[in-house]
């Protein structure tokens, strides 16, 4: 954030001013669990909101002894559970005259949360979304905790099940899966109690017998047992890719006409997905036709990145779905080393790292830490746009969007951009992201992804992809034109072909 342009800035997910004129406010602690526990931000002491939402700056009375009281009260741990601010993050800055300090709180490490206030998790725990710290649920709490172990959370073992209990037929489908990458490897001719046992899908009980572990039972057990063991477990696939039905294909967990496991669900909606993948005539040396492109391989991270990732303890379930404007894949739980590092790669942290691993073994996924970053690379090379990445809380879930779009298609450009003069290259992209995202809100953001990726956005489009009303999406558009974000393009109001585009203020 440029301190310069502060009076530009209104609060946001990861901006918080507060006047502090009769010294340090008591709600700072709060938002600094907040910002913590969620994707980290800024708070600014010396500066209150207008009523437009702008921010004024009023400065301070006496800078240098807040900032000492900030320390002192920071380094308690009556007063917060772990000071994950260090000595470069918390700065005095003077503007117009005036001092301000500037407190930047990082995302902290998992391994740290939740970070809390007033020595109480259960009632200090807070996290932050669109412009307000709100207090955590006891779902919330106990999530981040089990984020907080060392040992990946699926090598649970289930003593009250064994092996005979795990579905036998996606067995054989994994061993011939993995026999074709590993096919004079030692594990092929094991039985397939201590093949299991090999790969993490079993283990050696206190009672000395073997049982499934976790992910054992998530990615070879039947739908019902799964359940049994974990109550919210859903997995649901729909293609929609028209107005007049309500999806023209669905994949669930609970369909009982298959196991309703996780590596029987990932081959069926592979095995449906891969079909929006255009595939050019190509051919190898022995003229054989070539029928993948690098977006399989992207496709496949994609899906495993999400069943890998998911919190299978937390409610509504794994969901992806085959839209017109691209690949959605969504799961409970938040990116575990947050999106900005999830991009830059190398440091992989799967939430159910023992599952990661089976899907490895037969080749699918990364966990070397460049799955995200290969993914991005290998979908882009294929000729398509930029697959993005979210997160939202209250409920925690991360997603993956993969666009269908190809920016050098001619006919979806003419399409899309019709009159427009507007063209963005993925770097134009990646800045403009980078720029006034985080001053919008949820609506907002989906939004300006729509006037980025097709060109432009309509009332329509955005009601569609936000899942809002047409009044509430045409606020949206009209309160992002007043912002100088969008323009408006059309000859007059009632112009059916009216829309909005990026702000050319906004291109430079």
């Amino acid at each position: 954030m440029d301190l310069a342009k502060l009076e530009n800035y209104k609060e946001n997910d990861r901006l918080e001013a507060k006047a502090a004129q009769g010294g340090l406010p008591r709600s700072i602690w709060e938002t600094i669990s907040a910002f913590a526990n969620t994707e980290g931000g800024i708070i600014v002491l010396g500066a209150k909101e207008r009523k437009d939402g702008t921010l004024e700056v009023v400065g301070l009375c006496d800078a240098d002894r807040m900032l000492d009281d900030f320390w002192n009260a920071a380094h308690s741990p009556d007063k917060l559970s772990c000071c994950v601010m260090s000595d470069r993050d918390v700065n005095i800055e003077s503007f117009d005259g005036k001092e301000l300090i500037a407190i930047e709180v990082p995302r902290a490490d998992r391994r740290l949360r939740p970070i809390y206030v007033n020595g109480n998790p259960v009632t200090g725990t807070y996290r932050r979304d669109h412009k307000g710290d709100y207090r955590c649920a006891s779902n919330e709490i106990q999530a981040m905790y089990r984020d907080a172990s060392d040992e990946s959370v699926d090598t649970r073992i289930h003593e009250n099940l064994t092996v005979d209990d795990l579905f036998a037929e996606t067995i054989g489908s994994y061993r011939r899966s993995y026999e074709l990458h590993h096919s004079a490897h030692a594990w092929t001719g094991l039985p397939d109690e201590e093949f299991l046992c090999r790969i993490g899908a079993a283990k050696v009980g206190s009672d000395g017998m073997v049982h499934p572990t976790s992910a054992g039972l998530l990615m070879f057990g039947e739908e019902w047992r799964i359940m049994a063991e974990f109550p919210h477990y859903f997995l649901d696939y729909r293609q929609e890719l028209g107005a007049d039905e309500r999806w023209q294909g669905r994949i669930t967990s609970q369909d009982d006409s298959w196991s309703g496991n996780v590596f029987d669900f990932y081959r069926r909606v592979f095995n449906n997905m891969k079909q929006a993948i255009n595939v050019p005539f190509r051919l190898d040396e022995n003229s054989e036709r070539i029928d993948e492109t690098e977006a399989h391989d992207a496709l496949r991270e994609a899906l495993a990145n999400c069943l890998t990732n998911a919190d299978y303890n937390e409610r509504r379930g794994v969901v992806f779905l085959w839209k017109e404007d691209g690949l959605h894949f969504a799961n409970p739980g938040g990116f575990r080393v947050g999106l900005k590092d999830a991009y830059i790669g190398g440091n992989s942290d799967p939430r159910n790292e023992t599952m990661m691993k089976m899907f490895t073994l037969i080749s699918v996924g990364e966990r070397a830490g460049g799955g995200i970053p290969d993914m991005v690379k290998k979908w882009t090379s294929a000729g398509y746009g930029r697959p993005v990445l979210t997160e939202q809380v209250n409920p925690e879930r991360s997603s993956i969007f993969l666009p269908l779009e190809s920016e050098e298609d001619p006919d979806h450009y003419e399409q899309n951009q019709g009159t427009s003069s507007t063209s963005l290259t993925h770097g134009d992209m990646s800045a403009l992201l980078s720029i006034p995202n985080a001053q919008l809100s949820d609506n907002e953001r989906i939004a300006f992804r729509l006037a980025i990726e097709e060109g432009r956005v309509t009332t329509a489009m955005l009601s569609k992809n936000a899942e809002i009303s047409k009044l509430t999406a045409n606020r949206v558009l009209k309160h992002l034109a007043d912002m100088e974000v969008l323009v408006w393009r059309g000859r007059n109001k009632t112009d059916p072909s009216q829309y909005y585009e990026i702000s050319e203020k906004l291109l430079g």
